[in-house]
């Protein structure tokens, strides 16, 4: 019996002057554990002059969660951050009732070649924090556990695995673990992580159930499960996951809830300029649709 529950390939998105590949959400699977959006950004080269520039936008009832492999963001926030994220690092926000946040280029590397890789990825929150007072995390690369074991390095991003805890503070039971390996590796899911997980290949490619998996590619294993593949030489993949909410969750633009009325209101008030600004960043991104 298959082991695989679905496998979902990356689609090009525009996110304003830079495409991505979104793998989630899916109209078959909207949702992995709390994991709502993932999008993978690059791998692409920026020539001089150009620049990643994502203007002030609004969240809420979600974390976000960045992560790159090359390249530097400098985050703004309306709650007052401004933090440039390097590889290996996360940066997390937590929007709660609402938040507004900016993601670009150092100014002082305009003149320069750029290299951009990540992931940027949501995580809903849960129901009783979806109303919490924004927050910011940064945590540096040296500071997320990280481990080598059966020919696989590991490093735990988010949440808890393997007997691991990141210091990323996350708001609900979620595991979000990098695993590399330069030859052909077995690997067996731990039974101890729990909910729903899926496995996103950057670069080489996942052998389960008589299939290949190549990079693009979102393989969602079936819940409850053991699930055993071999990761082929060079593979670079993301394991994500964890325990799935009793509620639906809504998704409009920026804004996640179990609450339509929420997102309505956060529509209104968007529309409205009524959000909290970003300090020294006045750019503005109008709700889809108006003008």
């Amino acid at each position: 019996m298959s082991q695989i529950g679905m496998i979902i390939e990356e689609r090009a998105r525009d996110i304003g002057d830079f495409l991505v590949g979104r793998v989630l959400p899916f109209r078959k699977k909207r949702m992995v554990g709390p994991f709502i959006y993932l999008d993978h950004m690059g791998p692409v080269t920026l020539p001089p002059g150009e620049r990643f520039d994502v203007e002030p936008h609004p969240h809420i009832g979600l974390s976000t969660l960045t992560y790159l492999f090359e390249g530097k963001i400098v985050h703004r926030d309306s709650i007052g951050t401004t933090q440039e994220i390097a590889p290996g690092a996360v940066n997390w926000m937590s929007a709660g009732r609402g938040v507004v946040h900016s993601e670009r280029s150092n100014p002082q590397t305009d003149k320069e070649e750029k290299s951009m890789h990540g992931l940027q990825i949501w995580v809903a929150l849960p129901k009783e924090k979806e109303d919490m007072e924004p927050e910011f995390s940064h945590v540096r690369a040296n500071a997320l556990p990280h481990w080598t074991k059966g020919g696989i390095t590991y490093k735990l991003v988010a949440g808890k695995a393997f007997g691991y805890e990141s210091p990323v503070p996350v708001h609900s039971e979620l595991f979000m673990v990098e695993m590399k390996c330069s030859e052909e590796t077995p690997f067996t899911l731990d039974k101890e992580l729990k909910g729903e997980s899926a496995l996103y290949i950057l670069e080489g490619s996942v052998e389960a159930c008589g299939e290949t998996i190549g990079k693009g590619r979102l393989m969602v294993t079936k819940e409850g499960s053991p699930c055993s593949f071999r990761l082929t030489a060079g593979s670079h993949v993301i394991l994500l996951g964890g325990a799935p909410y009793p509620e639906e969750r809504h998704i409009y633009w920026n804004f996640v809830s179990s609450s339509r009325e929420k997102i309505e209101a956060a529509k209104t008030r968007w529309a409205a300029h009524a959000f909290p600004k970003i300090p020294h960043d006045e750019g503005y991104v109008p709700l889809p649709g108006s003008k």
